[in-house]
């Protein structure tokens, strides 16, 4: 089992197509959180996914609390947002791992940080920015976690 990117009403779908794009690539499954800004099906997400949206494993949930209520998130869940100290290589990521990303906008809901105050991480950066792309920061903390797991002798099969 590879790792699990959520994404928390995901507003740009060129981003989501990007990560939709990175996650196929990455063996990784794709969970998008309603609301969702824009019609998956919308032309910029294929466009961004290319041929690979078919090959995506992708999961859609109605709400917050519908993917709360379906998947068990103790240990197992780390939360980017530029809220936290603690670097995203300071995690210690395992295969499964839920790795969650808010929205381009209004990042993750406070409740959610808050309950998981645990599994905060960041992407260092200077104080001239204030986020980095979406889609950057998941091909980011993604490839950190296979790196943490990678087993070379399974060569091409993340």
């Amino acid at each position: 089992m590879s790792f699990n990117i959520v994404l928390v009403n995901p507003q740009i779908p060129n981003n989501t197509g990007a990560i939709g794009r990175l996650c196929v690539n990455a063996g990784a499954t794709l969970h998008l959180v309603k609301p969702i800004a824009f019609d998956i099906d919308e032309k910029a997400v294929r466009r961004a996914g290319l041929d690979y949206w078919d090959k995506l494993d992708l999961k859609v949930w109605e709400s917050l609390d519908d993917f709360f209520a379906n998947n068990k998130i103790e240990g197992n869940g780390y939360f980017a947002t530029t809220k936290t100290n603690k670097p995203y290589f300071d995690a210690k990521f395992k295969k499964g791992d839920f790795i969650f990303f808010g929205s381009e906008t209004a990042g993750l809901p406070k409740e959610v940080l808050e309950k998981y105050s645990e599994g905060a991480i960041t992407i260092p950066m200077t104080k001239e920015g204030r986020s980095l792309n979406l889609a950057i920061s998941t091909g980011i903390v993604l490839y950190e976690a296979i790196r943490q797991t990678y087993d070379s002798s399974l060569e091409g099969k993340l």
